[in-house]
């Protein structure tokens, strides 16, 4: 079914950092060389968040004062003080104190780091890291530590939030609230009385060393040509070609960048969950043989031995010659800059029978201008939850419902239309689009149909400078379903969507996680038929994150409380359930010429 980074309004920087025991609280810490001291200013610090992007303390905003925890996916003393970090972000954010969780994990991505603030209803920022640049500058050794740094850029207090958790158990409570205290005294302007303390924990490692580099001819061009060709050629939405070992090492540092902040393959779910028979991203060889290739420099090898290219493909279309084509009458205009307005258009064909669709697919004519096109039936009952079809979006799979193998399709009632729901992004120069639709009909007979349904509130609002604000929606199943799909859409303050499934009498189990949501990629999760199978009564539910704040590098005002609503500047909740009935068994004959019923002997 083809069609996160959390701040307040002021910041605070936690540094999770650990070091050796010592009892003397007062006693300050050896320092390491070329670390920043206490009561230097600190410059402006550069991390990744977990959307992908380049960011700096300065993007925080306005605060008193800025606290970064120093964490990893993997150290168990960050996982027990978060809450002690989440209670503190809550008394304080109000103050002008923002926090931000910065990873420093060798081995965990962005995607892990996402995923970690969700399981740990982490509610402030979350960066990444990754060289350790960050930890270097400020002195840190471990996680769990702390940083403060003022209003003014210079840095007030490293060590341990509190002497509560230790490596081999904690204490009942704290004795000593050390990162509290600091806070505490400089928001009263007055000198923190214990700058440094000693800090238990992990202990940081270095970024792992470019093992050596596979060649282009004897592996790296066979990756390349698997996983990003596909979208990476000639006249397609991809900025550069990558069908060729010249096209590859020219574009190899962009390679990198994106391969290491898992921005491509365009891939979002947590892979924790289950498997989806739809899955681009990389394997962790994959990434690291990849970033290998880049670090020595993309080394060719014999060229003579090189694999050859894809091939063009047979069709213009995905789903291969399509049995009906219908086309918008004429083109829509985009500007050359500035806010478009979603766009709507009626396709100019009326479907006078009930008819029965295998595959659809949107296909722009100049795909560079398209963000994204949702696609209904409208009739004269005019368009409702169960009136969706599918969506495009440049890097997702058109809606085929023979990669299910299940005889499922998708059914459009007599009197119906194609309505298009179309986003254009501007290019810098006016430019024009037709969008077309391509529909292959089922040769073998229609067994199941193809249902759904939208989890959608709509009575909320998200209050100004927000970083995490939850919205949760649910629906009880009515039938027991096999289910094959989920879609998740939102504006630009989404953050991330899970879906969970409660069954009768048992515990809730997650069907699907994206803990770090991009706009920009709104991909559908396909589930192999067979594998997830839900019985009347259970409840599926989808819990959603929002992030108003200054942080959201795409927020168009921070400071505007947001609801509902259908253009880019407001914002929604769209959950997509995708099933078919377990005990269905249609057995229709279809009229591969027009997808017409010609026999059909139900059964349930």
């Amino acid at each position: 079914m083809a069609v996160p980074t959390k701040i307040c309004k002021t910041v605070l920087l936690v540094g999770l950092l650990a070091g050796v025991w010592n009892s003397g609280l007062a006693d300050e810490l050896p320092a390491a060389p070329q670390r920043i001291a206490i009561g230097q200013a600190v410059p402006p610090l550069k991390f990744t968040d977990i959307r992908g992007l380049q960011r700096t303390t300065g993007d925080f905003g306005q605060y008193r004062a800025l606290v970064l925890t120093f964490t990893s996916t993997t150290c168990p003393l960050v996982r027990r003080s978060m809450p002690r970090l989440t209670q503190l972000y809550q008394q304080y954010r109000d103050q002008g104190v923002v926090f931000a969780s910065v990873n420093v994990g060798a081995a965990d991505t962005i995607r892990e780091v996402a995923v970690q603030a969700l399981e740990l209803n982490v509610p402030f920022y979350c960066v990444r890291d990754a060289d350790l640049s960050v930890a270097t500058a400020l002195g840190i050794t471990r996680t769990p530590q702390v940083c403060v740094i003022d209003g003014d850029g210079v840095l007030r207090y490293r060590g341990r939030i509190d002497d509560q958790q230790r490596p081999g158990g904690a204490r009942p409570a704290a004795t000593r609230d050390d990162l509290e205290l600091a806070l505490q005294q400089l928001l009263q302007g007055q000198p923190v009385a214990v700058p440094e303390t000693p800090v238990d924990g992990c202990l940081l490692s270095a970024p792992a060393v470019p093992g050596p580099a596979v060649t282009w001819a004897d592996g790296i061009g066979s990756l390349v040509y698997q996983k990003c060709a596909g979208c990476h050629r000639p006249q397609s939405a991809a900025p550069f070609s990558l069908l060729s070992y010249d096209d590859a090492v020219a574009n190899r540092q962009m390679i990198a960048e994106v391969v290491s902040n898992e921005t491509m393959p365009p891939w979002y779910a947590a892979g924790s969950h289950g498997q989806f028979q739809n899955d681009s991203s990389l394997t962790d060889e994959q990434r690291r043989a990849l970033l290998a290739w880049v670090a020595a420099g993309g080394p060719a090898g014999n060229l003579s031995q090189a694999p050859e290219p894809p091939p063009a493909p047979d069709s213009e279309w995905r789903i291969g010659k399509p049995d009906m084509v219908i086309s918008m009458l004429g083109q829509h205009s985009i500007p050359e800059t500035g806010f478009v307005p979603y766009r709507y258009t009626v396709l100019p064909w009326v479907f006078l029978q009930e008819t029965w669709v295998e595959a659809f697919e949107i296909r722009p004519l100049n795909p560079g201008v398209v963000h994204h096109c949702n696609m209904a039936y409208v009739s004269s009952d005019g368009v409702g939850e169960e009136t969706f079809i599918t969506g495009y979006v440049p890097g997702g799979q058109p809606m085929d419902l023979g990669r299910f193998g299940n005889g499922a399709a998708f059914r459009i009632p007599a009197g119906s239309a194609l309505g298009l729901q179309i986003h254009y992004t501007t290019t810098g120069r006016r430019e024009q689009c037709r969008i077309q639709v391509g529909l292959r009909f089922p040769r073998t007979a229609v067994r199941k149909q193809l249902r759904h349904f939208l989890l959608d509130p709509r009575r909320w609002k998200i209050p100004p400078f927000e970083p995490a604000y939850e919205v949760q929606a649910a629906r009880r199943l009515d039938r027991d379903i096999d289910l094959l799909g989920m879609f998740t859409h939102m504006h630009v303050r989404g953050r991330d969507m899970t879906f969970v499934a409660t069954l009768p009498g048992q515990p809730a189990t997650t069907l699907l996680q994206i803990p770090n949501y991009n706009f920009e990629w709104q991909l559908g999760y396909e589930l192999r038929p067979g594998t997830r199978l839900l019985p009347s009564g259970t409840e599926i539910r989808a819990i959603a994150h929002f992030d108003n704040s200054v942080f959201n590098p795409f927020n168009p005002d921070p400071a505007k409380a947001v609801g509902y609503g259908l253009q880019t500047v407001d914002e929604m909740f769209n959950g997509f359930v995708f099933f078919v009935d377990q005990h269905e068994d249609l057995q229709l004959q279809i009229d591969p010429r027009n997808g017409q019923v010609q026999s059909a002997a139900a059964t349930r």
